[in-house]
């Protein structure tokens, strides 16, 4: 047996090694994605009359292909059109989001695309780290980042010792120079805002994804994806935890204490 597959390589990147089992994704028992369509297994169809419709179909969504690969308990906090701002608004209040019993030992967040559709909408538009009240999030401004920092912050106060997966926006073809210059500005305010919370890591898609081009629409989307595209997402977020958690194994060791009052005092915690 070669232990050293099981490290991660000096070079290796997020998503060279692809698990089909959750790898040590699967440390992880109880999963809360955080999201849009996306992370909700939306599915679009179109009638005879032009008309289209969109499903979402949880069972399809890459959280839910996850769960199935793993076998952890995984929640969608989650709906097509989703925005951080409707999130933390009316959302998670109307469906008890927030509620201690659905606490969870990772949550991954995923939002990004519907808000930056609607960023004119945004008192504070896409903002920066700085709109963060690390202490209070209550003084959070009313940009983007103030509230996509609200809900780290309030599923750590529910769970104090979770990990957070922050999830930033694949590149795509045709180029839309606009939304580009936003999706980069996106991920890298995520990767500021992960500088501010402990045990908070980035899955870059954007930076490791591969490139969502026309080949790569027609194996993978139907409108929003299709059902292979789900399991491909699937494959590549977990994958990409196992990776850090490889890459980082002292930042995990105790994941099986969160949710419980135990640790070990002789490891990082």
């Amino acid at each position: 047996m070669d232990i050293t597959k099981f490290y991660a390589g000096e070079n290796e990147k997020p998503l060279d090694n692809i698990v089909s089992d959750g790898g040590f994704c699967s440390i992880f028992r109880t999963i809360g994605c955080v999201g849009d369509s996306l992370s909700s297994g939306e599915f679009e169809s179109l009638n005879e009359n032009n008309e289209r419709g969109y499903h979402d179909m949880y069972e399809y969504s890459w959280g839910q292909f996850m769960a199935r690969m793993m076998g952890s308990e995984v929640y969608n906090f989650s709906r097509g059109g989703m925005r951080a701002d409707t999130y933390c608004k009316t959302f998670a209040d109307e469906k008890d989001f927030w509620n201690p019993d659905k606490k969870c030992q990772c949550y991954i967040l995923a939002l990004g695309v519907n808000d930056i559709t609607h960023i004119d909408e945004y008192e504070g538009g896409l903002g920066e780290a700085s709109d963060i009240d690390v202490n209070d999030w209550h003084n959070n401004k009313k940009s983007f980042a103030g509230y996509y920092g609200q809900i780290i912050q309030r599923y750590r106060e529910i769970q104090p010792r979770a990990r957070f997966f922050l999830m930033t926006i694949p590149k795509k073809q045709p180029v839309d120079e606009k939304r580009v210059a936003l999706e980069d500005a996106h991920q890298k305010l995520l990767h500021e805002i992960a500088e501010l919370f402990d045990h908070t890591y980035v899955l870059d898609l954007r930076e490791y994804a591969p490139l969502y081009d026309a080949e790569f629409y027609r194996h993978f989307f139907m409108g929003h994806m299709n059902p292979m595209g789900y399991v491909l997402t699937a494959k590549m977020v977990a994958s990409y935890i196992d990776f850090i958690i490889r890459k980082y194994p002292e930042d995990f060791n105790q994941v099986g204490f969160i949710g419980t009052d135990l640790y070990n005092k002789d490891f990082k915690d």
